[in-house]
């Protein structure tokens, strides 16, 4: 393993290449679930500078990741080469979710110059990474890639604003844990 002082040109070449990811979160504490989550679809990961990424988090069955973030910000970002040489790059950092109803969510959207429909975007994840580190990756198997899947997209573009908003507060309103997500939200739907 190599620890690197930041996401240089190589290390952004690859991560960029990836056509997934892994997102790791974990509640504070020793009780509750570690969450690990797939993530994909070009055009919902951006490296916004060496020490800072984010990715496009769409609506979906559960949002541990966002549960955890706002209890205590850890999250790790893990980057395997399928295809070609063998590497594993994360990316260990602070991060935060910040709502597609944050005045800050447009600003930060710009950073994505080629997403896929944002329409079922709940969030945007961003990280401040303050560990960058690969490995050889040799035990990772080499696989082919076909294409994006797009039936989240098609999901969401049956969904409305205010179905969408619904899902949060129904489906996404807490944590597997019991911990809450769309608090805010989910009072100014309520009240």
């Amino acid at each position: 393993m190599k620890v690197h002082e930041r996401i240089d040109g190589r290390l952004r070449s690859f991560i960029e290449a990836q056509p997934m990811f892994f997102v790791a979160t974990a509640p504070s504490g020793p009780g509750g679930h570690v969450n690990v989550s797939p993530k994909g679809m070009g055009g919902t990961f951006a490296v916004l500078g060496e020490h800072r990424v984010a990715y496009l988090d769409y609506h979906g069955s559960g949002a541990e990741t966002i549960a955890h973030l706002t209890e205590n910000g850890r999250i790790t970002l893990m980057f395997c080469a399928f295809q070609g040489p063998p590497n594993i790059v994360r990316l260990h950092g602070q991060g935060r979710s910040i709502p597609k109803t944050s005045s800050a969510y447009a600003g930060l959207l710009a950073s994505f110059p080629s997403p896929p429909d944002t329409h079922g975007v709940r969030s945007i994840i961003e990280v401040a990474v303050d560990r960058v580190s690969d490995s050889c990756g040799y035990a990772v198997p080499l696989m082919s890639y076909e294409g994006d899947r797009d039936l989240l997209i098609r999901s969401h573009a049956r969904r409305s604003d205010e179905d969408l908003a619904e899902y949060r507060r129904v489906k996404n309103g807490h944590s597997i844990d019991g911990r809450p997500i769309f608090a805010g939200e989910a009072a100014a739907l309520d009240g």
